[in-house]
């Protein structure tokens, strides 16, 4: 569906802070960025007013031309890498206080410089970036300040590997993407409330205002939030980072859950289908998509064949079947 610049103005000026328009524009990466931030702490909301025209005429772009081998470098991305990468470091620092600090601080700012630099079509190696502020996180002890040198090294390593963005298979329907939001953010939020409510509890507690059976029933709440920033975090490196990154690693989940949906909709089946019906499936699209079949349109039929040979060979191709 082709997207409307009326409306994007509308999103921007009703739910701008919140990433409402970046949403609607399908840039997922820059929504979940603006709602943890609160639009770019204002400044990136009101700067997204000029380059929204841009937005929409990509968004209803089909085909998407780079003209040249790796994004240009850009002074105002690297800044806004440091400055989100110190945010969510001090936020990890403050609020997972029972985590050890060589842990959550350059792993929050990695985290933090990673979700900047996949905003719009560019991206990055991720794992280069989270070895810059785990090293110098080390260099530093892993203490308060570390987390702004942490921020600088992940933030010139994420510029330094710069590159676009190469999404596989179709993309994801609105309904899987809004879930995917809502993990991420909560992963983020949690830990926060979590220490907001800690806070607030320790300080009605000294002047005895609160019972203690709603002391222990808080400190039950507490507890399920805490398990609820596991699970949030864990869907964070899922869902934001992509199936690329792991693959960089080479963990043994080469396909996380959203790439996994993405493949069977490569192939135009339901998610879980059996081995008969993939086969089935990718025997008539590769009819249909073969090169020496679309001379119309060859660039777009390869693109479409080698896709449908990835899915194939990752749901239940050669190295699956005997």
């Amino acid at each position: 569906m082709a997207k409307r610049l009326l409306v994007a103005y509308g999103l921007w000026a009703l739910g701008g802070p919140l990433g409402l328009h970046h949403l609607y524009l399908g840039r997922d990466s820059h929504a979940l960025l603006w709602m943890l931030t609160l639009g770019g702490f204002g400044a990136g909301w009101l700067s997204d007013l000029w380059h929204l025209h841009h937005w929409v005429a990509t968004a209803n772009s089909t085909r998407r031309q780079h003209r040249r081998a790796v994004p240009a470098l850009s002074p105002i991305l690297l800044v806004g890498q440091v400055v989100v990468g110190t945010y969510f470091g001090l936020v990890a620092a403050l609020a997972l206080p029972w985590v050890p600090q060589l842990l959550a601080q350059p792993l929050a700012v990695g985290l933090g410089v990673l979700l900047t630099a996949s905003v719009g079509e560019q991206s990055t190696k991720a794992h280069r970036v989270l070895t810059a502020a785990f090293l110098t996180s080390l260099l530093f002890q892993a203490q308060l300040l570390a987390v702004l040198p942490s921020s600088v090294a992940a933030g010139m390593a994420a510029q330094r590997h710069r590159c676009y963005q190469h999404p596989v298979g179709p993309p994801l329907r609105l309904r899987a993407r809004l879930f995917c939001l809502g993990m991420a953010y909560m992963a983020f939020a949690v830990p926060v409330g979590y220490r907001l409510l800690h806070s607030t509890a320790g300080a009605l507690g000294w002047v005895g205002t609160i019972p203690m059976r709603s002391l222990q029933s808080l400190a039950w709440m507490l507890g399920l939030l805490r398990a609820y920033i596991y699970i949030g975090c864990m869907w964070l490196i899922l869902g934001c980072l992509g199936g690329k990154h792991w693959e960089e690693w080479g963990l043994l989940l080469p396909h996380p859950i959203e790439s996994l949906f993405c493949l069977f909709q490569v192939l135009g089946i339901q998610p879980g289908s059996g081995i008969e019906e993939v086969q089935r499936s990718y025997r008539e699209l590769v009819k249909v998509w073969h090169p020496d079949h679309n001379r119309q349109r060859v660039e777009e039929a390869e693109q479409r064949f080698i896709e449908l040979q990835e899915a194939y060979e990752a749901l239940g191709g050669p190295r699956r079947v005997s």
